[in-house]
């Protein structure tokens, strides 16, 4: 991509308006060494140094969207608790407005927490609660993100599923083709293991295990490039079949990402990363990166290089984190 033409698309990442809807969590890092087995049992002894805090989950593709330039509308829920209270004080610090946000008394805050020694991460402990959202509460944000489609408040909606009760068919089935209606666009994040089937979406992006997952098909490791991966080329074929969506986003990890089209061809992105220490919310800015850059006007080859740029940055650093617009026109500036 010609640098200007890069530059056109980023300065236009300020105008765009996307709502996201999912499940919203906290990352936990509990930061320090290990240096000793314990007496108790054969697992390390970690040293506690420090303890930070992100947005993580649907909440991490809403901060990436913040950081690359975008505006953001927040729709999730989370639990009447300690951690729920630091979620929203986060929002406010990426200038995310927590006022949409649906509170549960029943529920707990989803909060992951890592332990992490020598950039290693040793253990992850996850405290949730992942039984599907009461119908009032998704009744409310169906007619909240109805409105805002009906005003033309946002450019954009993406669905990021985590399996944790937020999203289900009846949202979906519902909201995408209002917005396909009012030609705005729909991005699908999927959890293999918490199947909505619906059509119709602008972008679907799954890594290659959730599209073999999605498809009912046993993975195998063939070591062969993309573009002689028979496979693979099965799976996307019949996940365009079987969800209609215009485009197929697959990440591919060390191969970078391939993009499938109805009625075109396949396109091969290779990766970018120049070193890999963490894979933790990848994902979260592909797609992020990816729904601003075709909201911007962006064809999807175009937009689809932009999230492989800005996945290979983020891969590069420990923890869930973010890019921003200075580090994306960098990457893409070191292949010159």
């Amino acid at each position: 991509m010609k640098r200007i033409r890069l530059r056109h698309i980023v300065d236009k990442f300020r105008d765009i308006r996307i709502a996201v809807v999912g499940d919203l969590m906290l990352d936990v890092y509990i930061w320090g060494k290990a240096s000793r087995i314990s007496p108790e049992a054969p697992v390390p002894v970690v040293q506690v140094k420090k303890k930070s805090c992100c947005l993580g989950g649907a909440a991490n593709v809403m901060r990436n969207i913040v950081t690359l330039g975008g505006e953001v509308k927040a729709y999730g829920v989370i639990g009447e608790d300690a951690d729920g209270e630091e979620l929203k004080k986060l929002f406010t610090e990426y200038a995310i407005d927590p006022a949409t946000l649906s509170v549960d008394k029943s529920r707990r805050t989803t909060n992951k927490q890592r332990i992490i020694a020598s950039a290693q991460q040793l253990l992850r402990v996850d405290f949730e609660d992942t039984e599907v959202i009461g119908g009032l509460i998704r009744q409310e944000i169906i007619a909240q993100l109805t409105e805002l489609i009906d005003s033309g408040a946002v450019d954009a909606v993406i669905f990021e599923d985590y399996g944790k009760g937020v999203l289900d068919e009846e949202m979906l089935s519902r909201l995408i083709p209002h917005a396909r209606a009012r030609n705005i666009i729909t991005a699908l994040d999927p959890k293999p293991g918490h199947l909505l089937k619906v059509q119709g979406l602008t972008v679907m992006k799954p890594n290659r295990s959730e599209a073999f997952a999605l498809a009912g098909v046993f993975p195998q490791e063939n070591g062969l490039p993309v573009e002689a991966d028979g496979q693979l080329h099965q799976v996307a074929a019949q996940l365009l079949h079987d969800w209609k969506p215009d485009y197929l986003l697959i990440s591919l990890a060390a191969q970078g990402m391939a993009l499938f089209r109805q009625d075109a061809e396949m396109v091969v992105i290779p990766t970018k990363a120049r070193e890999v220490y963490d894979v933790s919310g990848a994902g979260d800015t592909v797609i992020a990166a990816f729904t601003l850059a075709l909201s911007t006007g962006a064809d999807p080859v175009e937009a689809a290089e932009i999230a492989n740029h800005a996945a290979g940055i983020v891969v590069g650093k420990v923890g869930t984190v973010t890019v921003s617009k200075e580090e994306l026109i960098e990457s893409f500036n070191r292949e010159v």
